[in-house]
């Protein structure tokens, strides 16, 4: 199947997110449509596109003529967003579990993957890269998703993921040590490859749900 080229105006989206999540382009910081333009060498079109959804994802706020700026992270929205992500990341895990309990053979798949994922995740954790853990992480769970053989699911959290890439860049600087992180997928990895659906939902659900709690944490310290 023929891929299609990202267009210029998600190239400068996924762009911009990834500064987001490093801490790159700060809560508060003025995006000046003109000089993005200048920037990225483009005329304002994919520009004015990528804001566009960067809005609609909660990431980039319109403070009336003052024009745009990058939103901070509400604590109320992380929640509801990490709850949403709970229930299906729970649910794909253990389904992926079970169907690899009932053929085998899809673990000896599911391990080289998994194997290559963690690996460039740790790799990025050493090399302190935050955007590249968040794209880690990004494709981690999208191989539970896809083991659980509902095409569904990824759909289903595709639009929790696109704010939640920025709150993973919180959580990686600011609320946990990337390492733990990374252990905690290695060991959602075993569950699944394991055939053990209870316990790949438990540790699925304890992964999302304490990255929304040290986070929430963080952020109601920093506005007390």
């Amino acid at each position: 199947m023929l891929k299609t080229a990202p267009s210029l105006s998600d190239q400068i989206y996924d762009q911009i997110v990834d500064e987001i999540c490093n801490g790159r382009l700060a809560p508060g910081m003025h995006l000046i449509q003109e000089k993005l333009a200048e920037r990225f060498d483009v005329s304002r079109q994919p520009i004015q596109q990528a804001m566009n959804r960067l809005k609609a994802d909660g990431l980039v706020e319109e403070l009336g003529r003052r024009g745009l700026f990058v939103a901070p992270l509400d604590p109320t929205r992380m929640r509801d967003h990490y709850g949403i992500r709970s229930a299906l990341d729970g649910w794909a895990t253990r389904t992926a579990a079970q169907r690899i309990r009932d053929d085998g053979a899809r673990a000896t798949v599911l391990k080289r993957r998994g194997a290559e994922i963690l690996a460039d995740g740790n790799a990025a954790v050493a090399a302190g890269d935050i955007a590249g853990q968040v794209h880690a992480d990004d494709a981690f769970h999208s191989l539970i998703y896809a083991a659980s053989g509902n095409p569904m699911v990824a759909v289903a959290a595709e639009p929790h993921w696109r704010f939640l890439r920025r709150a993973m860049g919180d959580v990686l600087r600011r609320a946990e040590e990337p390492v733990v992180i990374w252990r905690q997928h290695g060991e959602i990895l075993d569950a699944v490859a394991s055939g053990d659906p209870e316990q790949a939902e438990r540790l699925a659900i304890d992964h999302v749900t304490h990255a929304a709690d040290r986070l929430a944490e963080v952020l109601e310290a920093a506005q007390s």
